[in-house]
């Protein structure tokens, strides 16, 4: 009987330790990663929550999808990095401690755009970069060294700096079948018998294939991103 590749392994290509599983990796309370979503770097692939998210004071999460694949040097920029532009420095005295930290207040309030989101099955060029608050649709490539400021939609592909909707890789009404058919909610041992059709096969084959019972909702997206 074919079986699934294991999710819970965080080296799922033993002879290549630049490549790592997310899930199995993340502490975070703050990062929530769904099944097979992996991350590739020749140096120091274990350290993503250090080297690739970065200003992440909290509260707001960065939340991944299942299926994704993060190229070298993908970084999520949080809201913790933002400076206040109102006045005539952006420098933050307060943060630098002696009695310039009695003037704290003045870092409250600052921009917050809320959680970064993204769908599942991303593809992320290297070196994207992803601004915060940004919400990233199902099915969607973004552009090695791609700067996302904006939401992306559905199987949109992204590219440039700042990056702009290059195309959509489906129509309008196919992204919606490939949406209800939401292969990546599928059981693993469904998927696994499915591989093929799932990466090669077409929406009305991928429809053909899907569980009788319908996939029940497992999306970290509670909308679908507009257009960029």
């Amino acid at each position: 009987m074919p079986l699934p590749a294991d999710p819970t392994t965080l080296h799922p290509m033993p002879e290549q330790p630049r490549v790592v599983l997310l899930k199995p990796l993340v502490t975070s309370a703050l990062i929530e990663v769904g099944e097979y979503s992996y991350y590739d770097d020749p140096d120091q692939a274990t350290a993503f929550e250090t080297r690739n998210v970065l200003y992440h004071y909290g509260p707001e999460k960065l939340i991944i999808g299942r299926f994704c694949a993060l190229g070298t040097g993908v970084r999520f920029i949080m809201n913790g990095a933002n400076h206040r532009m109102d006045g005539p420095s952006t420098f933050p005295f307060p943060t630098m401690g002696g009695s310039w930290s009695e003037h704290f207040d003045l870092l409250t309030g600052l921009p917050n755009r809320g959680d970064t989101v993204v769908g599942n099955d991303v593809w992320f060029g290297h070196g994207a970069t992803i601004m915060p608050g940004v919400r990233i649709g199902h099915g969607a490539i973004i552009g090695a060294g791609a700067v996302v400021t904006r939401d992306v939609p559905d199987y949109g592909i992204v590219g440039g700096n700042p990056a702009r909707l290059i195309r959509t890789r489906y129509d309008e009404q196919d992204v919606a079948r490939l949406l209800a058919v939401a292969w990546w909610n599928w059981p693993p041992e469904h998927i696994t018998e499915h591989v093929r059709t799932i990466m090669s096969g077409s929406i009305s084959e991928l429809e053909a294939a899907a569980p009788e019972v319908p996939p029940a909702p497992a999306s970290p997206l509670t909308r679908s991103a507009p257009t960029a």
